[in-house]
């Protein structure tokens, strides 16, 4: 069983940076895949990046492409989602993921989920 637990998200200007972060607990950490996923109402929810447990591997959302990068810390257990340039589309609920087998966009093959954090872009 694995927990996860979102932090940092929060409202900010158009052109701002923010770093979520999500914490991880139960089973190897070095030994799954996290991914982040945004939703906002009415929508599906929306694949943003992912990490592969030896964090050689990364991939994101054509969206998020060269604005947000995503890392871990083994040592604490950690994975963050460095956003920067900001945009007002971006506002979502940021959902932290992950997943035993390998790095995936499709949020269906992601069995564990936290709670979400609210990002706010205004213009």
């Amino acid at each position: 069983q694995v927990q996860l637990v979102e932090s940092g998200g929060g409202s900010v200007q158009a052109g701002a940076s923010l770093r979520l972060s999500c914490a991880a607990s139960g089973g190897t950490f070095s030994a799954y895949t996290l991914g982040w996923f945004r939703q906002v109402p009415g929508k599906e929810r929306e694949f943003v990046a992912a990490i592969s447990g030896s964090a050689i591997n990364t991939i994101y959302g054509d969206s998020v492409k060269g604005r947000f990068t995503i890392s871990k810390d083994n040592a604490v257990n950690t994975v963050y989602l460095q956003m920067s340039s900001l945009k007002p589309e971006d506002t979502a609920v940021y959902y932290c993921a992950a997943r035993f087998l390998g790095i995936d966009y499709d949020a269906g093959k992601y069995r564990y989920w936290g709670q979400g954090t609210q990002v706010t872009v205004s213009s």
